[in-house]
């Protein structure tokens, strides 16, 4: 049985992967990479998804800038110190409790946060209205997706670090911050990038947080004048709410461009489980010499 049930799910992931490959190398164009998405009355005339895959950068960017340190942060606290115990217990429970909220929930709070006057500075606005749509929105809620994983990934590789080695640096006087800075920290760093390559991997394939707090408009519609923050606090799309709008039930029903981003956003996904897997053999190699 446990036969069977390993090789019908390498068999349906592998089907899935053989499918996109095909329609990939079908539909996918390198004009498609290079150019902004247009109106038009044919596939032929709408051209690419450039501002998507932009977009799907500089969420993918802010969300990791926000949840990794973050992440890490909250790692070392409850693995090191946990203390007061009881706020412990109860931030331990909230990270596990954001793995399982849905995304959309996330969406619905994050548009009820960005979309109050005091946070209107971070969003779109129309006179006295804040539509609490942006980048800066969406990457701000699309790193809580992320930041179980990298808290997870975290708290694994320090709790892997043998005792004696935590001893030995508060015996020659390091003080215990040193000690997380300069030994522990730098051992578990494959942890971290695994942690971090598996969230990158969250935030990229997401679509609900996308669609509700970043407009899912085709092209990148910045806000202001100022160089990034303009970016940031405009709205745009990315590859996943550019693949939803296209599909065949979609509203561009444009299913060739769909087809074609889905691949290139498959490719992106598969060389993030690549990294991630390179990362842990290599954890294990170390391990093992050690």
């Amino acid at each position: 049985m446990c036969w069977l049930l390993g090789i019908l799910f390498c068999a349906i992931a592998g089907a899935i992967v053989l499918f996109m490959l095909v329609q990939g190398i079908r539909f996918l164009r390198p004009s498609l990479l290079v150019t902004s998405p247009t109106a038009g009355f044919s596939q032929s005339q709408t051209g690419g998804f450039l501002d998507p895959l932009i977009g799907t950068v500089v969420v993918s960017l802010l969300g990791l800038a926000i949840a990794l340190p973050l992440g890490v942060t909250i790692a070392v606290w409850l693995t090191e110190y946990g203390r007061p115990f009881p706020l412990a217990r109860a931030t331990e429970s909230t990270v596990e409790m954001l793995a399982g909220v849905p995304d959309i929930v996330l969406a619905l709070f994050g548009l009820l946060i960005f979309s109050s006057p005091i946070l209107g500075f971070l969003s779109r606005t129309s006179g006295h209205v804040v539509f609490g749509r942006s980048f800066f929105a969406a990457g701000a809620m699309l790193s809580l997706v992320a930041l179980p994983l990298i808290v997870g990934s975290t708290r694994e590789g320090l709790q892997s670090i043998p005792a004696h080695i935590r001893e030995a640096s508060l015996a020659v006087g390091k003080t215990r911050f040193a000690t997380i800075r300069r030994v522990l920290l730098p051992t578990a760093r494959p942890s971290v990038i695994t942690g971090a390559m598996l969230g990158l991997g969250r935030i990229i394939g997401d679509t609900a947080i996308i669609v509700v707090l970043l407009g899912a408009t085709l092209t990148l519609n910045q806000a202001g004048n100022t160089p990034v923050f303009s970016v940031l606090k405009g709205t745009g799309s990315t590859l996943t709410s550019f693949i939803y709008a296209n599909a065949p039930t979609g509203e561009a029903n444009q299913p060739n461009k769909a087809y074609a981003a889905a691949f290139v956003l498959l490719l992106v996904v598969l060389a993030l489980n690549l990294c991630v897997d390179l990362i842990g053999r290599r954890t294990k190699v170390v391990s093992w010499s050690s």
